[in-house]
């Protein structure tokens, strides 16, 4: 009897794919395997196994089986069905998610000439009609595709690297000549040894020692101090000579060994000292262990600096006590070095990590500690849900509310809610763990879907920090100059110096200035790729005291990059006006202040590399940074003993932004930022500049009311029929061609017009807030229902529609409980 498998792609289709089973090569459910598609060789998850065949094509045979049996457990793909259905998502797309392995494949890019492109490559030779004039195309890009052309005319397969080193052509242009099939595309996927291997130098104890020269003997006693042996990588950071080394192991003194390269989270992060859990902790503690073996979500609402960490950490020991493995999500990369170091300095090499800044190889290491069971407790970003942990026993979330766990790429979902549903298919208790909780997380609590844990006092009693708000409006008619930051900010900053604390300041806008303006004509700079306005970076220098190149305009979308121009592009006029501040003009305005100050700064321009974070942080710590000035990354999870004054500067600009979410964002980032002041035995206090003084968000957050605030903004979402009292959807339409992406978006809402779905309301279509990003049009129209039936029974028929209307399922996003609606 033939055999077929279902193979789930990694396209953006959303259906599985047939396939033929030769003998021998029989795969299991969960496993990948690599198939032929159209002119390349792709890997898929292979999601059922029958006898049934297809009625309107042969089935092509798989090439190859790549695991021997399962590498996803029934329950990870129970719930990448979950995801694919609840968020619209092809079902391909979110198995390469769950799977992080793509450094154990090598995928090659060939290309062949055409028929046509013989026909184009004949005409050029002969002479044929000038197609310049009718290409589109620079004369030096004809060139290129003829160099092309001519190095492929013998016919045979060559790969992508070397075509582009012989003819100079780009990826772009490459696409181009095959949409013009003048040739074709056809990729190879073969297995890849991806282990991580190391050099060790070994010391040959047995050897005799013949006449040494001092830097030889200084190998050997470096050696021997390190017990016999050490990597390559850390031999050869002093100043050991490569040619002392290889003279002693052609005298059989050392030997080179290659080993599996080893990971360690030791020294990445700073370890808080461990004290005995008081009793709001002891009883978050007994609740959540109380339900371990059984599916139960908790929200545990916990004040800033009430000692959430430890609970978890508690509460993952009881865990491994009983055999069970445990996550925990952390919201960004940012706060990973601290978990680790934590998790590490408790639960040493049974730990894990898991985020988007490992290297591939990396990453699949650790993927594999975790499947094998060497690493039962793991902690990552929002991916890490899909850690293939054995015996998972506890799922834990931190700052729950934090728009971080949303995924703005297909599949777009929430790891948060993804962590609800896998601990409901493990049968595992999941904790939801914030200050500041979100508003459907909170709204679950009430209807008495998760059971809420209270954490109202900081540890030790320690009070939290008062809040004094200034009104900017009056300090503008006081002092007659818009200022950056305020006469009291300055005074208390200056005071909190001179006592030998640490002050941190939120300036939640990254660069310099973020519109660039001329004076003469109105006209604003914006990004050539993105309808959105660059932003003015000034030469940052490292800490080699090496200066970055001269000032620049970036698009913070796409990272398109100019020069800053001395006249208007536009007008010609000299007066181009730079508006707003961002943290870099922070940091430099605080250095004018405070010239004896310690200054640093966190924010996405000065946190690029892995280890930037921790270096910073490290710093901080030790009190050689007792200035700090950022975006909200120094808003969260930080634990600093020393700072005692935070300040707030342009935070409610939100608030005027046509956004829903608005002031429940403002709420959560000023308290946040609020709780990193007195955390140790002095008192804290925050100082927030606000043109709102009056706003309910703002009044809530200074006197960390979080219920009044909740109550408020409940009643206002009840009203209106959003989020949590409503389900929304944004559909959003794109394409390089702006007249194409508007008839599709046409199309959808005549669609929604005529089939009008009963408790569901379209808004649009119109053009999407950002209209153009990385040179793609957008337009959307957003979807409010009061069921989550309703919503996707609409969503899906669109989409069926659409494919029935020949709009590609690539040009059209699905963002079913969408955070962001630009």
């Amino acid at each position: 009897m033939s055999l077929y498998c279902e193979v789930a792609l990694p396209i953006p289709l959303d259906r599985t794919f047939t396939y033929s089973v030769s003998v021998g090569l029989e795969p299991t459910r969960g496993a990948r395997v690599i198939v032929p598609f159209r002119n390349e060789k792709i890997i898929g998850v292979v999601t059922g196994l029958h006898s049934t065949a297809p009625v309107d094509f042969e089935a092509k045979p798989i090439e190859s089986v790549l695991d021997d049996e399962p590498l996803l457990s029934e329950h990870l793909l129970e719930l990448a069905t979950w995801i694919a259905q609840y968020y619209l998502a092809p079902l391909g797309e979110v198995l390469r998610t769950m799977l992080p392995l793509m450094a154990e494949v090598k995928r090659t890019i060939y290309y062949r000439i055409a028929d046509a492109g013989r026909d184009a490559l004949a005409s050029a030779h002969d002479g044929g009609p000038d197609s310049r004039r009718k290409s589109k195309l620079s004369a030096e890009d004809q060139d290129t595709e003829y160099k092309v052309l001519t190095r492929l005319a013998d016919g045979e397969l060559v790969k992508v690297t070397a075509l582009r080193t012989a003819t100079g052509v780009n990826l772009v242009l490459l696409a181009g000549m095959v949409r013009k099939k003048w040739i074709t595309r056809e990729t190879t996927t073969v297995e890849h040894d991806a282990r991580r291997v190391e050099r060790v130098a070994v010391l040959v104890p047995e050897a005799r020692l013949p006449a040494l020269t001092p830097k030889q003997q200084a190998v050997l006693a470096e050696l021997a101090a390190c017990g016999g042996e050490l990597p390559l990588t850390e031999l050869q950071r002093g100043e050991t000579s490569n040619s002392s080394l290889q003279t002693l192991v052609k005298r059989g003194l050392v030997r080179i060994e290659e080993r599996a390269a080893s990971f360690s989270l030791r020294g990445i992060g700073h370890v808080n000292p461990h004290h005995a859990l008081n009793e709001p902790q002891m009883e978050a503690l007994a609740s959540i262990t109380a339900a371990m073996g059984s599916f139960q979500p908790f929200l545990l609402h916990g004040v800033t600096g009430s000692g959430k960490t430890a609970v978890y950490l508690a509460a993952m020991q009881r865990a491994l006590d009983r055999g069970l493995a445990a996550i925990l999500l952390v919201p960004e990369i940012g706060l990973t070095p601290a978990a680790a170091a934590q998790l590490d300095a408790t639960f040493g090499t049974k730990v894990a990590l898991l985020h988007s800044a490992l290297t591939p190889p990396e990453r699949a290491e650790q993927w594999h500690r975790i499947r094998r069971g060497d690493a039962p407790i793991v902690v990552g970003t929002r991916s890490a849900i899909f850690a293939p942990v054995p015996n998972l026993g506890l799922i834990l979330v931190d700052e729950e509310h934090d728009q971080s766990y949303k995924q703005e790429e297909t599949p777009r979902y929430n790891a948060r809610d993804v962590a609800v549903m896998r601990a409901k298919f493990a049968g595992a208790p999941v904790v939801l763990g914030s200050a500041t909780p979100s508003l459907e997380s909170w709204q679950n609590s009430e209807a008495g879907k998760y059971k809420r844990i209270v954490m109202a006092q900081r540890v030790n009693n320690r009070p939290l920090p008062g809040v004094e708000l200034v009104d900017m409006r009056q300090e503008f008619q006081q002092t007659g100059h818009e200022h950056l930051f305020s006469r009291l900010l300055v005074e208390e900053t200056q005071a909190a110096l001179d006592r030998g604390e640490q002050a941190m300041i939120l300036l939640n806008r990254r660069g310099y200035s973020f519109v660039v303006m001329c004076r003469s004509c109105g006209e604003k700079l914006e990004c050539q790729n993105c309808a959105i306005s660059l932003t003015h970076h000034k030469p940052v220098e490292s800490e080699e005291g090496m200066a970055s190149s001269g000032q620049r305009l970036e698009c913070h979308y796409c990272g398109y990059r100019r020069t800053v121009p001395k006249r208007c592009p536009k007008c010609d006029s000299e007066h181009l006006y730079y508006l707003g501040a961002g943290s870099q003009q922070g940091e430099e305005r605080l250095q004018e202040i405070f010239p004896s100050a310690r200054i640093g700064r966190m924010d996405r321009d000065t946190v690029r590399g892995r280890y930037d974070m921790e270096r910073l942080l490290a710093r901080l710590h030790s009190g050689e940074i007792n200035l700090l000035v950022g975006t909200q990354m120094i808003a969260k999870g930080h634990d600093v003993h020393g700072v005692t004054l935070v300040g707030v500067v342009g935070c409610d600009h939100a608030l005027s932004m046509p956004d829903f979410r608005a002031a429940e964002r403002v709420f959560q980032l000023m308290t946040q930022v609020s709780g990193r002041a007195g955390r140790g035995v002095l008192k804290g206090k925050v100082v927030v500049q606000t043109y709102h003084p009056d706003h309910y968000a703002i009044l809530a957050a200074s006197t960390h009311d979080y219920t009044t605030f909740v109550a408020r903004e409940l009643k206002y979402r009840r009203w209106m029929h959003y989020p949590p009292f409503g389900v929304l959807a944004n559909l959003l339409i794109q394409s390089k061609r702006m007249e194409e992406a508007a008839g599709w978006a046409a199309i959808l809402g005549k669609w929604f017009e005529k089939n009008a779905h009963e408790g569901v309301r379209v808004l649009g279509p119109c053009t999407a807030p950002i209209a153009r990003i990385k040179e793609t049009y957008r337009f959307h129209l957003i979807l409010k229902a009061a069921s989550r039936k309703a919503l996707n029974a609409a969503l899906r028929g669109a989409l069926v529609h659409a494919e029935e209307s020949g709009i590609p399922r690539r040009n059209l996003v699905v963002d079913v409980d969408a955070l962001r609606l630009m």
